[in-house]
């Protein structure tokens, strides 16, 4: 079997505001009602392949777990990065990890925000560059290219791959992001490919290429996964070691260093949704693609999203633009500038917003919640907890809190008074009380909290019991 490897640690930003980072792309439903995390694992799953191994960041830990339960895709496991090291160091924990098990194991190593629609052709390509990974080569997928892009590196062979039979064939060189004659220029000879991120190895291979290429990087790695800690149903990397490794990506780590290097090419569908124009490329519909409450006029080349029930997003005579509404940002911006997002988020930055990394609705280990309204002295959310699940035992120095249950019911403990509070019930929670909130039922149960005081900051909190281990 083939053990699959999701990375999923990235904070793109080049989708905001939809992707920030505090909610990056990959955990977001872009394309249909799944995310791109659930997809990529629905894709390597199924008789082919082993439970996955998932590397992602400890503030991602929970969504990552919760999706992955939502897709009815258990983990083999779920290693917490201490902090972004690019894919070098999270490619070799993953493959560390499944080679103490079987040192000969088989590795797909894949991003998890990627698109791949024909999941099946994809499975079998995959097979069909099994038996060349077996040989001990590094198979990396080389995406048949429909127009000269770029913004992608590009894998070079020595003839164009022919059609009717892929196979895995020699590399001759990794090609960095090209101009745009250049681009043209690959596209035309057929000997270029899009380089798509994802490796097929043996994961003794890969060991021995990173002790021959990258001695530094695996010390550290195998120090940090040596002093792993278990956390819950988590492999927490251990953070001093893990500071040793240099921040490199597997490309220019070993893959640029490596001899035994195959492609293999995918004549499919494939798209990294690296900015708005690549998500108006996958969606759209006679040249304008919509996304929820929208409405389009006289519009064409041009991408409509709202992402909030309430609020409508109405274009009118609009040609190649970008208009993304959020609750709490509106993008607007011609296609052709798509990438310049980026550019966006970090004088937003610079400009201490908040919209700039932090998503409108914050995910915890329990649910999530959102600000509905915020004044002077006060703040309303909507808190949704999942079935079973408990808030952490707590108080608060600044402020006292109003809870209304308007679904389900919420097991309530204030100071030492317990009881159950129903539909259209509510509850006050003084100010320096000890209180908690629990879902007992088994749908999620809903509230409406309106705090008052004057310092409402999430910061404001006192843990006494926690069953997810925060401090």
């Amino acid at each position: 079997m083939i053990h699959p490897v999701l990375l999923c640690g990235g904070s793109g930003t080049r989708l905001w505001p939809l992707s920030r980072k505090s909610y990056p792309k990959q955990f977001a439903a872009l394309l249909g009602n799944e995310s791109l995390f659930q997809a990529s694992a629905k894709r390597l799953s199924g008789s082919l392949f082993a439970r996955p191994v998932v590397v992602t960041a400890d503030a991602f830990r929970f969504i990552a777990a919760e999706q992955l339960a939502e897709a009815g895709i258990p983990p083999a496991a779920l290693l917490i990065e201490p902090e972004g090291r690019d894919t070098g160091a999270a490619i070799l924990a993953a493959t560390l990890q499944v080679a103490a098990d079987d040192p000969r194991a088989l590795i797909l190593v894949a991003p998890s925000d990627h698109v791949i629609p024909e999941d099946q052709q994809f499975r079998d390509t995959v097979a069909a560059a099994a038996p060349t990974a077996e040989t001990g080569r590094i198979v990396t997928f080389g995406i048949a290219p429909d127009r000269p892009e770029t913004g992608y590196g590009y894998l070079e062979l020595a003839a164009p791959p022919s059609a009717a039979t892929p196979e895995p064939l020699p590399l001759v060189a990794f090609v960095e992001k090209p101009d745009a004659a250049r681009a043209e220029a690959m596209l035309a000879d057929g000997r270029h490919l899009w380089n798509g991120g994802l490796f097929l190895f043996r994961a003794d291979v890969m060991i021995d290429a990173a002790r021959r290429h990258a001695p530094a990087l695996l010390a550290a790695v195998e120090a940090s996964l040596a002093g792993a800690m278990r956390d819950l149903g988590f492999c927490r990397l251990d953070a001093a070691a893990w500071a040793d490794a240099p921040t490199i990506s597997i490309d220019y780590a070993i893959m640029e260093k490596a001899d035994n290097l195959s492609v293999m090419p995918y004549t499919g569908r494939w798209s990294d949704l690296g900015d708005w124009a690549s998500v108006w490329r996958e969606t759209q519909a006679d040249g304008t693609a919509a996304s929820g409450p929208t409405t389009a006029i006289d519009c064409d080349g041009t991408l409509l999203r709202s992402e909030s029930p309430g609020q409508r997003v109405v274009g009118i005579g609009l040609h190649d633009i970008v208009a993304v509404a959020m609750p709490d940002a509106v993008l607007v911006a011609h296609k052709d500038r798509a990438q310049d997002v980026k550019a966006a988020v970090a004088a937003l930055k610079k400009e201490g917003a908040r919209q700039a990394e932090t998503f409108p609705r914050d995910h915890r280990p329990w649910g999530w919640f959102e600000s509905l309204a915020m004044g002077d002295r006060f703040q309303v959310k909507r808190i949704v907890v999942h079935p079973g699940a408990a808030l952490s035992l707590q108080s608060h120095h600044h402020r006292s809190e109003h809870w209304i249950v308007v679904q389900g019911t919420a097991k309530v403990t204030v100071d030492d008074e317990v009881r159950l509070v129903t539909e259209n019930q509510s509850v006050y929670i003084p100010l320096g009380a000890v209180h908690r909130m629990e879902n007992p039922g088994k749908l999620p149960m809903v509230l409406i909290e309106v705090q008052t005081g004057p310092y409402l900051g999430e910061d404001d909190i006192v843990r006494y019991e926690d069953v997810y281990a925060r401090s």
